[in-house]
């Protein structure tokens, strides 16, 4: 009666566990909706008024990090992302990898698409779109400007451009001359990945001098970013006096207000899982740099740099990086090496980059020999686990040695029971004697913990296994869309959460539970029942995962069933031992059950 009741609170723990678990991924890492680029929202783009201009930054002084550089007197409202793209004064991008258009209003780089990547797995799926102009859905630019004699140059100024493509043949240089005289220019350059620079010049042609102050920015809803997870943040992230900083989620951020870290800033910015935008500033001090929260979900990244005092006839000029791309390892590494410390570190490796980067080549690799990311991910769990196949061999090895010495350990333990120190005694007699290390046999589990974790956290940051097939499977980034209740994807619709049981979760757990019947070691019923059910936990709680992972945990599982046989085999002792236990164990429960029943 006691084990039905344990067997059905297990029960009951586990259903608890499995919705409890959907509930929790749901809220503290929710998706976020997919942008829809082309869907119309009600309100239109409103064109620059004159007291808009003239009301532009009308501060004294230069601006610091309490500045808000204007934002409280933008304009407000939705507006259409084609209409805003269609409304003139643009001059577009052409590079290998990215295109778009620079907005003339406001010296704006507000439009980029990702041409390597497209947004869906659909034929006509258009390529993702990184930035996108002020006050629509997906909202995310950056700003060059400046703060002159204490008001901001605005940012819905108009911008004369020198040519009408940028290429990474051809810069392009905005310009715009006030009434005092004073020339701005802002010249853009973008190489063959994802890096602009801006130079920021000013040429004082009046007859006094005046106080300039360059500064950039990038602007972003979070809307559309992506979750930030204990595995892979996302969100403000940057290099400030060589260290990483990334403690902050968007939502921490919105309460705090703003983030100014210390020391001398390398880079700063927003990551998503995929992608990311970043400021590298140039060689002048910088009098601010870090995030603020703007309200309504967006958030700005700033670098401000400090003031100078420009004479008549004299210039400035300060240069900054824009980096807005996909987070490709071999790219950020290249631009790391070209002088932007740390810039690898874009992509969330955490404590075991040393390993995982490896990993990363490797899985690279192996993809290259057979285009295909799906086979690769079997070939690189293939080699992680023959790497580790001596280590799981010195733990079987262990174990069998232990379970050849229990008889004469329950015999020093019954002859000692009632002195513990006597009896520890003797057993660490017995293992020196024996040569037996307690310890071995746990220590080649411990080494194996990072080396997994480092190779499922490789798999959730590869940009590579995004939109990749493998056999059924469309995208391998993505959970396994051939679920039961859809009729393993003959049926035109998607089953949400813990219960799109896929292919890859049924297999998933079926392999967990007969490697879980291969272990050696016997336990009490009840254990022995959590043990059973386990593996059907898992397999609902992993079902809304990568495809990718399940594939190599599926793998992984696969070859510990037959690393487990073949080391039976070697070890026959060991074997023989754990059935004998469980068939004394099988004894002593029907004794136990006769015994009830007789009362």
């Amino acid at each position: 009666m006691d084990n039905q009741r344990n067997i059905l609170l297990a029960v009951v723990l586990s259903g608890l566990l499995i919705l409890g678990w959907d509930f929790g991924m749901r809220y503290f890492y929710p998706q976020p909706d997919e942008p829809a680029p082309s869907e119309v929202i009600a309100g239109t783009a409103e064109a620059p008024s004159p007291q808009d201009v003239a009301a532009e930054g009308a501060a004294e002084g230069t601006v610091s990090a309490d500045s808000d550089l204007g934002e409280a007197r933008a304009a407000t409202g939705p507006v259409d992302l084609d209409t805003a793209l269609a409304s003139g004064n643009r001059v577009a991008i052409d590079a290998p990898r990215v295109s778009g258009s620079i907005n003339l209003v406001g010296a704006r780089i507000d439009d980029i698409t990702l041409t390597d990547y497209d947004e869906t797995t659909a034929k006509d799926s258009p390529p993702v779109r990184l930035f996108a102009p002020e006050r629509t859905d997906a909202q995310h630019f950056a700003e060059f400007g400046f703060v002159v004699g204490g008001e901001r140059i605005s940012s819905r100024a108009i911008w004369q451009a020198d040519g009408d493509r940028l290429t990474p043949e051809t810069p392009v240089t905005l310009t715009r001359t006030d009434a005092n005289g004073i020339t701005y220019k802002v010249r853009f350059a973008i190489d063959d990945n994802y890096m602009i620079t801006a130079e920021q010049t000013v040429e004082n042609a009046g007859g006094n001098a005046t106080i300039v102050q360059p500064f950039a920015y990038i602007k972003r809803t979070s809307a559309t970013a992506s979750p930030d997870q204990f595995i892979a943040h996302a969100g403000p992230t940057g290099v400030f006096d060589g260290s990483l900083f990334d403690p902050h989620s968007y939502e921490e951020l919105a309460e705090l207000g703003r983030e100014m870290p210390t020391g001398p800033a390398a880079w700063l910015g927003f990551t998503d899982n995929y992608w990311a935008s970043a400021l590298v500033p140039g060689a002048g001090a910088t009098d601010a740099a870090g995030w603020r929260s703007l309200g309504d979900e967006l958030f700005r990244a700033d670098v401000i740099y400090d003031s100078a005092t420009v004479p008549a006839g004299g210039t400035l000029t300060q240069s900054t990086q824009l980096f807005a791309g996909a987070k490709e390892s071999v790219i950020l590494d290249q631009y790391e090496d070209a002088g932007i410390p740390y810039f690898g570190k874009v992509i969330s490796w955490g404590w075991f980059e040393w390993f995982e980067k490896p990993l990363l080549w490797l899985l690279r690799t192996f993809n290259g020999l057979v285009m295909n990311f799906g086979v690769a991910i079997i070939m690189l769990t293939i080699v992680v686990r023959g790497l580790m196949f001596p280590v799981a061999q010195k733990g079987f090895a262990s174990m069998a040695s232990m379970k050849a010495i229990q008889p004469k350990m329950k015999a020093i333990q019954e002859r000692y029971k009632d002195d513990k120190q006597k009896q520890q005694q003797k057993i660490m007699e017995l293992y020196k004697e024996e040569k037996v290390n307690p310890v071995a046999g746990c220590l080649p589990m411990l080494l194996q913990i990072p080396i997994f974790f480092a190779l499922y956290k490789v798999l959730i940051l590869s940009i590579e296994m995004r939109h990749e097939p493998f056999l059924y499977i469309k995208d391998l980034s993505a959970p396994d869309p051939a679920t039961i209740l859809n009729a393993f994807g003959l049926l035109p619709y998607e089953v949400p959460g813990f219960l799109g049981i896929g292919v890859l979760a049924v297999m998933l757990g079926v392999t967990m539970w007969l490697t879980f019947r291969l272990n050696p070691s016997t336990m009490d019923p009840m254990q022995q029942q959590i043990f059973n059910i386990m593996p059907w936990i898992l397999m609902f709680v992993m079902a809304p995962f990568a495809a990718g992972l399940l594939l190599y945990w599926v793998t992984s599982n696969i070859l510990t069933l037959a690393q487990q046989s073949y080391l039976y085999s070697r070890h026959p002792q060991l074997k023989a031992a754990a059935e004998k236990e469980k068939a004394d164990a099988a004894k002593k429960k029907a004794r136990e059950d006769a015994e009830k029943s007789k009362a």
